[in-house]
């Protein structure tokens, strides 16, 4: 089968196209053909070895953690799946090195969930991590419930975009941070507030919105705007990053409590966001296509930290 690969860490340069050989699903995994998968900043970042600690790997590695496609096979003990099924999933394994930026993959099958009937293959592909992670960051994380006030950092991205309408469809009142053309965008998923990071400080920003301080902060950019995040929260309000650690100093400091999120496979979860994306309820984020072959530019544009929504590699 096609896939993009690379032999050793290093810049986009590495990635090439390879054959290699097409995975065989094992008992309890079902085999994916893969149709589209969606870029994430976790791309380029494992590529240039940056998680080599946090994970094992072995070379040559296949990039790419999201899916959709079809199901092609199922191994032994399968029954909730039978081929021809149209599938998203969040395809992370314990070790790094049979991904998604190919044209099969095999993934435990409590990890998979039938695609939203309403999505084609390039738009579904674009939801598990990053849906994941925000539904993961906002619910098991921040406990986020109906009435609170929560800051959602980068709304015009992934993971925010979901993240926005999953918190006002919890009944939340929701605040975001965006460049001001992005303004509209986030608007329109459901965001009270758009304050406009490149031309005032988002902590006076919050505060002139909600004085009293913030429930829960979602924390997508790490570093200097995690420090300053926690001025926006209330005593006892919660910070949760997908990005860093949070220092236990600084929470102390202000009275906040902390978490981190980094997003596990989830078949139940996807199938929660897959009957909210049915009932119209929430819907991808934007999302540019470009082939596979275009792998190594698509992490390059991920990397820069602007692109608004997701882009997809179309594999078939």
């Amino acid at each position: 089968m096609r896939a993009i690969v690379f032999d050793a860490f290093g810049g986009p340069e590495k990635l090439r196209m390879a054959e290699v050989l097409k995975p065989a699903p094992a008992a309890g995994e079902v085999l994916i053909e893969i149709h589209c998968a969606s870029v994430n900043p976790v791309d380029w970042k494992i590529r240039e070895g940056m998680l080599s600690e946090l994970f094992p790997y072995e070379f040559p590695i296949v990039p790419g953690w999201d899916a959709a496609g079809v199901i092609a096979g199922v191994g032994k003990g399968v029954t909730g799946f039978r081929e021809g099924d149209k599938v998203f999933a969040y395809c992370r394994k314990p070790k790094v090195r049979h991904g998604t930026y190919a044209e099969y993959v095999t993934m435990a099958a409590d990890a998979v969930a039938p695609m939203p009937g309403n999505l084609d293959f390039a738009a579904a592909s674009t939801i598990p991590l990053t849906g994941l992670t925000a539904w993961q960051s906002l619910f098991d994380a921040g406990k986020l419930s109906a009435g609170q006030k929560v800051l959602i950092h980068a709304g015009a991205g992934g993971v925010g975009s979901l993240a926005i309408q999953f918190a006002k469809n919890a009944g939340a009142t929701v605040y975001t941070t965006a460049r001001g053309r992005n303004h509209a965008y986030v608007k329109g998923l459901g965001a009270d507030a758009a304050i406009d990071y490149s031309r005032e400080k988002f902590v006076d920003a919050v505060r002139a919105l909600s004085p009293e301080g913030l429930d829960l902060v979602c924390d997508t950019v790490g570093g200097h705007v995690q420090a300053e995040s926690y001025k926006t929260l209330k005593r006892g309000g919660m910070l949760v990053s997908i990005v860093n650690l949070p220092e236990s100093g600084e929470a102390e400091r202000y009275g906040a409590r902390t978490n981190f999120v980094f997003v596990s496979p989830n078949g139940g979860q996807l199938r929660e966001i897959a009957a909210l994306i049915e009932a119209g309820k929430v819907r991808p984020a934007e999302y540019e296509e470009i082939p596979l072959d275009r792998a190594a530019e698509a992490q390059e544009r991920s990397r820069t930290g602007h692109v608004r929504g997701k882009i997809v590699l179309n594999i078939r």
